[in-house]
């Protein structure tokens, strides 16, 4: 059973704020803090890098830290990478794959920019894109996903929790549609990660990306690769840490998950990274899931209710609630909300424009929930929405 004021101790912030903007980024817990501080104070040294003992503590921990993020995603640790964050995962994706003209990407409509624009800018490869529009609540049903495949199709590159809609996609079934036709899958898990369990040994896709900084508690700058064939992907950069062998002419490549981070990395975000999911873990992401969804729900509802404003995403949603008011823009209800309540919502676009334009707005509020929020919170919210469309009546 989730206790969320028990939870609340290990994030100060909140005494200060109501804060419903996880999907941007999560608070940081303080046994994640601790962790990282623990690293500046005790052994900091740099990864893989040196015989001596700070060195040899440096790599062992950050090492205990990419096993237990694999081991949380039922991966291998080889195929485990890290990033500075979901787009740069997807984009070593995008430059590593050998395109070719006439290759065909399957994507969505509902993807926030970092899963749609790297496969956009594949045109210039003469790659094509096919992009499947959702239905009004922002669902993608599989089969509409199926249609547009065919024996050109090389991708299908898909969210599985919309950061506009809060609509879940049904990602083992595109898995395996996909498959069927000869396609990879790549799958943006930044909302998802953390939230909701997820297996990448039960989805089968071929690549995975997410963010440290949302749904497990990390440190932003943090984020995650699964690869499932690393050496049929190209690294991004080259430089110490992922050759094993140089000279003037040539030079070999490490391994995976080496071969994919050059030069120093975030270690001591790593090392927090890792922290968050043992957090996580002490938690129980079934009771997350649960929790999240609860809190939606009943946003949603209660915002519902409220005349003038209009609700956005399916009924089954997972964390998140965008809604607007009628004749105020999104950007002032949201400042409206910070100065009056102390409430902190994201407003805009969410950096997914063709979401927005899907529904004819300018922009959305968007409320999102995480393992910290209350019932008390959705009240709260709930009445300064109510006040602010009062105003207009």
């Amino acid at each position: 059973m989730l206790d969320p004021y028990e939870i609340r101790k290990d994030f100060p912030v909140l005494r200060e704020v109501i804060y419903l903007d996880s999907a941007a980024t999560s608070q940081t817990p303080i046994p994640v803090i601790e962790a990282m501080n623990e690293y500046y104070y005790k052994y900091a040294g740099n990864y893989g890098r040196g015989a001596h003992r700070l060195a040899r503590e440096t790599t062992n921990n950050y090492e205990e830290a990419r096993q237990r993020v694999a081991n949380f995603l039922g991966a291998d640790p080889k195929s485990t990478i890290f990033t500075r964050n979901t787009t740069e995962s997807i984009g070593m994706v995008a430059h590593g794959l050998d395109w070719k003209k006439g290759d065909r990407i399957a994507t969505t409509l509902i993807e926030h920019h970092s899963n749609l624009l790297p496969w956009i800018r594949l045109r210039r490869k003469g790659v094509r894109i096919s992009i499947v529009k959702p239905d009004k609540a922002g669902n993608i049903k599989p089969e509409d996903i199926e249609e547009v495949m065919n024996e050109e199709t090389r991708l299908v590159a898909v969210t599985h929790v919309s950061n506009v809609f809060g609509s879940l996609l049904d990602v083992k079934k595109i898995t395996n549609l996909a498959h069927k036709h000869g396609a990879k899958v790549l799958l943006d898990a930044a909302q998802s990660v953390g939230h909701i369990p997820v297996n990448i040994k039960n989805i089968g896709c071929d690549f995975l990306a997410a963010s440290g900084h949302k749904g497990l508690l990390g440190p932003q700058g943090t984020g995650i690769l699964y690869i499932k064939e690393p050496e049929e992907v190209e690294p991004l950069t080259l430089g110490g840490g992922n050759v094993n062998s140089v000279t003037l002419e040539s030079y070999g490549l490490e391994p995976s998950p080496n071969r994919f981070e050059a030069g120093t990395p975030n270690i001591p975000g790593v090392i927090g990274l890792g922290r968050g999911v043992k957090y996580v873990e002490n938690i129980g992401v079934a009771h997350i899931e649960k929790h999240i969804k609860g809190l939606a729900k009943e946003a949603a509802r209660r915002l519902a209710e409220i005349p003038r404003v209009e609700v956005y995403g399916p009924e089954d949603r997972v964390g998140i609630v965008p809604f607007n008011i009628e004749g105020l823009n999104p950007h002032d209800v949201a400042i409206i909300l910070d100065e009056t309540k102390k409430i902190c919502v994201r407003s805009g676009h969410h950096c997914a424009m063709p979401s927005i334009d899907f529904l004819g707005k300018e922009g959305t509020v968007r409320a999102s929930f995480a393992l910290y929020n209350t019932k008390e919170e959705v009240d709260i919210l709930a009445g300064a929405v109510e006040e602010i469309a009062r105003t207009l009546a």
